[in-house]
């Protein structure tokens, strides 16, 4: 067998993550930036004793909410494009299901995080322990059961030695490029305090490499012949394309073969947006540049995206009856959606392999000054949209234009997760470098900005991070402002105020509803609350100013250039205003009766407009 060394569970779970190595740049780095805890009895004497042992070499952060700490470390993977990742311990209970929304985020959005709950006694002698969650009819369920529809890769670990093999494929999967994502690895309480003869070298450095899958030939032959018979091709870039690192293949392969891009949420920021060939956000929150192009277009190159209802408008965007779709994507799964033609490779691979396959070909120019055109007539609507005003309550999109003056640029990363900024954010952020635009829109989760603020600036320090959220996604979880200031982590957090939902208000008026439990003031109450943002974030050791102005705010973000923690800046902004140029039908179902006149017309133009939808 060889030499062993004798370790609890949860020591050889730490050991073995030290070791645990990538390449960035030419130099080799630890693949953990390190581990969130908040410790509980199912873990603290376990977990808790074994991270301490290795706590110069992987560091353990402490969070102030379980969700928040694996947002951070999901924010944390995504900024660093999947190359390094996070661990996240908790006890049994109600911390780990704390956990369960952000590995649906991390699910979703295909991120690799490793989540350590605590789980039951494997021995039983103490059954039930405190916080176990009993089913009735099956012995072997715990609270941890929760998290299998939302891992990779799940494991339960009732005996010391099966966490050899456990840990091994967890590695797998988080390395994987295709099965990129959560996993989770249960371990029983009892079991992470015993011990096993480990052999020496399960803890060997191992050096994880990115995999690029090469495309299959008749894949690639096929994908070639239909780019070169379209007449009006157009790029749809994902966060494939981020996550390949394949951003200048991608903008070589627009301008060789003269194709427009227009990108999705997690695709944004895959080109310069100042290209010419850049048209930036598509679908129901798209630029009217990119889906005049994406509404004619003969042939979609969806390179790493799932083509999900909002990039294509619930598949009502696309009009050309002729319409193909080739699906450049290292997932089967997603590549084949949509009767798309599959190219089933690496993003960085595969667009190199086409532009070789199609040396000599380019779209007509006709394409290429339609998109010219398309855009001067966009560039000239957002810059309206953003202009400065002297407004009592400004929109959305004449924060994101005072931010963009002040603050914005090549060396800022600009986050936001739910609620109407995002779309705003999608058509208007100037986003020109990789990884300047960071949105969690996979899964919109509510409460995700703050706490992925704070993973986003760990993961580069370097950068300016903006945190953009409006106050209901803010008073879902905020205490993570408190975790960047004890950690010396400056965010730049912009509270827009609107007082509601206003994006799901907007949403409701918009299919007939009436105004009612979105907004603060058509919400049951007795006394409308009044909510001192700037006083709240003070509490938690921020810096924060209210502003009154568009003026104020850029004033206040200059200024703010000297502060030493995160600064928060509050501004009123008025729920009802959103940038009319661009956009697109999205697909909400209206009631079919309603006594209310108003429902029963957007049910007629809701069936009006899935007419134009395609059932594919």
């Amino acid at each position: 067998m060889g030499k062993t060394i004798r370790l609890t569970m949860a020591q050889a779970v730490a050991h073995f993550l030290t070791k645990q190595m990538t390449v960035i740049d030419g130099k080799t780095v630890p693949i953990f930036g390190g581990v969130w805890a908040i410790f509980g009895h199912g873990n603290v004497a376990g977990m808790g004793e074994a991270l301490y042992q290795v706590r110069e070499t992987l560091p353990t952060f402490r969070a102030h909410n379980e969700q928040g700490m694996a947002h951070a470390a999901i924010a944390y993977a995504k900024t660093s494009f999947r190359q390094r990742f996070m661990a996240c311990t908790t006890s049994i209970g109600p911390g780990a299901l704390n956990m369960v929304t952000a590995a649906g985020v991390a699910h979703v959005n295909r991120i690799p995080v490793l989540f350590l709950p605590g789980d039951v006694f494997a021995n039983r002698a103490p059954d039930p322990v405190l916080q176990q969650i009993e089913d009735f009819g099956d012995g072997t369920v715990s609270a941890n059961d929760a998290f299998r529809s939302v891992s990779r890769y799940f494991d339960r670990i009732t005996r010391p030695e099966q966490i050899i093999t456990a840990l091994k494929r967890a590695m797998q999967v988080l390395t994987d490029p295709l099965d990129c994502g959560p996993v989770t690895l249960a371990l029983c309480q009892d079991v992470q305090a015993e011990a096993f003869d480990y052999p020496e070298n399960f803890f060997d450095e191992h050096v994880w490499t990115h995999r690029r899958p090469q495309p299959d030939a008749d894949e690639l032959a096929h994908a070639i012949a239909l780019i070169r018979k379209s007449q009006r091709p157009v790029i749809i870039a994902g966060g494939g394309v981020l996550y390949s690192q394949a951003t200048k293949e991608l903008t070589s392969f627009a301008e060789t073969h003269g194709i427009p891009v227009v990108v999705t949420q997690a695709g944004k920021s895959a080109i310069n947006e100042t290209h010419p060939l850049a048209l930036g956000s598509v679908g129901v929150t798209g630029t009217s540049a990119a889906n005049a192009i994406a509404e004619d277009t003969d042939l979609v190159i969806a390179v790493g995206t799932r083509c999900q209802d909002f990039t294509t408008g619930s598949w009502a965007l696309f009009k050309n009856e002729k319409l193909e779709m080739i699906g450049l994507n290292i997932a089967a799964y997603d590549a084949a959606k949509h009767d798309s033609h599959p190219l089933v490779t690496d993003a960085r691979e595969g667009l190199k392999a086409l532009s070789s396959g199609l040396l000599g070909w380019r779209a007509p120019t006709v394409l290429t000054e339609r998109a010219t055109r398309e855009k001067k007539v966009w560039m000239e609507a957002a810059a309206k949209a953003m202009a400065n005003t002297n407004a009592a309550l400004p929109s959305d999109a004449q924060v994101i234009g005072a931010v963009a003056r002040t603050i914005g640029g090549e060396n800022t990363i600009v986050l936001c997760a739910a609620g109407g900024l995002p779309g705003e954010l999608h058509k208007l952020w100037p986003a020109t470098a990789p990884g300047s635009y960071h949105m969690e829109y996979g899964f919109s989760c509510m409460g995700y900005e703050l706490a992925g603020g704070l993973g986003a600036k760990m993961a580069r320090p370097d950068k300016d991070v903006v945190v953009m959220v409006g106050d209901g996604s803010y008073m879902m979880l905020n205490s993570e402002i408190a975790t960047s200031v004890m950690l010396g982590l400056k965010l730049n957090v912009i509270l827009l105020d609107n007082r509601g939902y206003g994006c799901i208000n907007r949403l409701q008026m918009g299919t007939g509803g009436a105004n009612f439990n979105n907004l603060l003031k058509d919400s049951l109450h007795e006394v409308m609350p009044e909510i001192d943002f700037r006083a709240h974030a003070e509490s938690m050791g921020a810096i924060a100013v209210k502003v009154a102005s568009i003026a104020e705010l850029e004033q206040a973000i200059e200024a703010s250039r000297k502060n030493d923690r995160t600064s928060v800046f509050v501004i009123d902004t008025d729920p009802l205003i959103t940038t009319d140029e661009g956009g697109h039908w999205w697909d909400v179902a209206v009631p079919e009766v309603s006594p209310r006149k108003q429902v029963n017309e957007a049910h007629k133009a809701y069936i009006a407009a899935r007419a134009a939808q395609r059932i594919v």
